[in-house]
């Protein structure tokens, strides 16, 4: 199985004067290739974020005050998910919208999670939950297709501009299982939606046709 690297979540920030100087300053002509290829990255991501994304709740960090008793609630379902303690209440919530949105058309289509960032975090996340929402609607369960084998560090740039150390996740795809198929993407928060386009990126470039994106919650700051 091929193998794909998923960055995950940050570690460290990392100085920009700890950065070789040759890293810092790449020429003219690699600055323009660097600027085309982030061109074409930002084309391929919005493309998947202009299809259909449906989330059912606020996900407010901590962070943010003032947020009322059903926005605690809310944030308290997300760590429970992410802990793999409410994937009934979930599946049931993801199971109603599918068969909502595409009917009996649900057992054509493939209900796939993006990854979690281990793989104990991926298996008491998703393995239950996804066989659960394919009990509910029928559809075809992709969970066994894609599998989390291991980690290891790479360093980023951020919007910054600054070098940050990530977790990425190490990832390995059935590529052949995914060609021509129609594919429901899940994730339990969305924020700019970098990992949903990757993710959704990586499987049509195995010819699978990813049609959408549900996710539990979606982040916000302002109450």
């Amino acid at each position: 199985m091929p193998q794909v690297c998923l960055s995950g979540n940050l570690r460290a920030a990392v100085p920009a004067e700890n950065i070789p100087p040759q890293a810092e300053r790449p020429s003219r002509r690699g600055k323009q290739n660097d600027s085309i290829m982030a061109k074409t990255i930002d084309i391929e991501l919005q493309k998947q974020l202009d299809k259909p994304q449906t989330w059912f709740c606020k996900y407010f960090p901590k962070r943010i005050q003032n947020v009322g008793e059903k926005e605690i609630a809310d944030r308290q379902l997300v760590y429970d998910f992410k802990d793999g303690r409410s994937h009934e209440a979930v599946a049931q919530m993801t199971a109603a919208r599918m068969i909502e949105e595409h009917g009996d058309g649900c057992s054509q289509l493939v209900f796939i999670p993006v990854p979690a960032s281990s793989v104990r975090k991926n298996e008491i996340r998703y393995m239950d939950f996804c066989k659960r929402v394919c009990e509910l609607t029928g559809a075809i369960n992709g969970y066994d297709h894609v599998r989390v084998c291991g980690e290891r560090l790479a360093v980023h740039e951020n919007r910054k501009a600054e070098k940050e150390i990530r977790k990425v996740s190490i990832i390995e795809f059935d590529e052949e299982w995914f060609k021509e198929k129609d594919v429901i993407v899940f994730d339990d928060v969305i924020t700019r939606g970098i990992s949903f386009g990757m993710y959704a990126n990586q499987l049509e470039s195995f010819g699978a046709n990813v049609i959408e994106g549900i996710f539990l919650a979606r982040t916000h700051y302002k109450v």
